[in-house]
């Protein structure tokens, strides 16, 4: 997978908050193989210990991905992203800008007036964004290189609620990487995404609060590559009546 200028040999990102305490979230980190994690500017500049955690965060050596997590306004975010810069020393962004406060589905108009201005100003916006088909092209006309549309809400663990909307996002964006964000619950969802042709998926709370936090990164991480493969193996169509897996003809007659 290849986002912006970067190759990653592994097609999950993590996300680093909710965690019980910091051993546990490394240790999921180094499970799941991963070598991108999310961390929320928000959160790091509210917490006294936010120091530590980023310079624990930085031992790891995975790339960090900032997110505008909280963020209700394309200005606020575009504020958000520019500190997160200066803090973390990276271009990337992932850019959230939330409209409905129940579901945190993103306000579409903001998420592209604010990835136009992000993007004339160096960033490489990830978009957190819906599966509609025109909020996608806007954002790739706004300078966004990559997708990343919801599977469900943020936190849900609901799994994909509209597979055959990301179906449709594959086909109509057959070159443009697009990660799967929000919604991901069960190793199972990670793999279906895989192999409905997604590049990648990102994921925090099906880590995080899994009752093995370290044993459910070791699953995703699996599961991933068991969708990919299964993808490029190019699975058989669904069939609306049985067939039969052994031939009819030559069966003994019974007089």
């Amino acid at each position: 997978m290849k986002l912006y200028d970067t190759e990653l040999t592994s097609a999950l990102l993590l996300g680093t908050a909710q965690y019980l305490s910091p051993a546990i979230l490394c240790e999921a980190i180094r499970a799941s193989g991963c070598e991108v994690i999310t961390v929320s500017l928000r959160r790091e500049a509210t917490d006294g210990a936010g120091t530590q955690f980023w310079d624990m965060l930085r031992e790891t050596g995975m790339r960090v991905l900032p997110n505008t997590a909280g963020c209700h306004s394309a200005q606020e975010a575009v504020t958000t992203a520019r500190m997160a810069r200066e803090v973390f020393g990276t271009d990337w962004i992932k850019l959230e800008v939330i409209g409905h406060a129940d579901t945190l589905q993103p306000d579409v108009f903001a998420l592209v007036e604010a990835a136009g201005a992000l993007a004339r100003d160096g960033f490489k916006v990830f978009p957190y964004t819906t599966d509609d088909l025109i909020v996608g092209e806007r954002l790739l006309e706004a300078g966004c290189e990559v997708l990343m549309p919801w599977g469900a809400p943020i936190g849900s663990g609901q799994g994909l609620r509209n597979p055959d909307a990301l179906r449709a996002m594959r086909a109509h964006f057959p070159t443009v990487p697009l990660i799967v964000d929000a919604g991901v619950g069960r190793p199972s969802d990670a793999a279906q995404a895989m192999e409905l042709g997604m590049d990648g998926v990102l994921l925090n709370t099906a880590v995080a609060k899994a009752g093995d936090p370290v044993g459910m990164a070791r699953a995703m991480a699996l599961a991933v590559q068991a969708g990919r493969a299964g993808h490029l193996a190019d699975p058989m169509e669904r069939r609306d009546m049985a067939v039969p897996s052994t031939p009819v003809l030559g069966l003994a007659e019974l007089m």
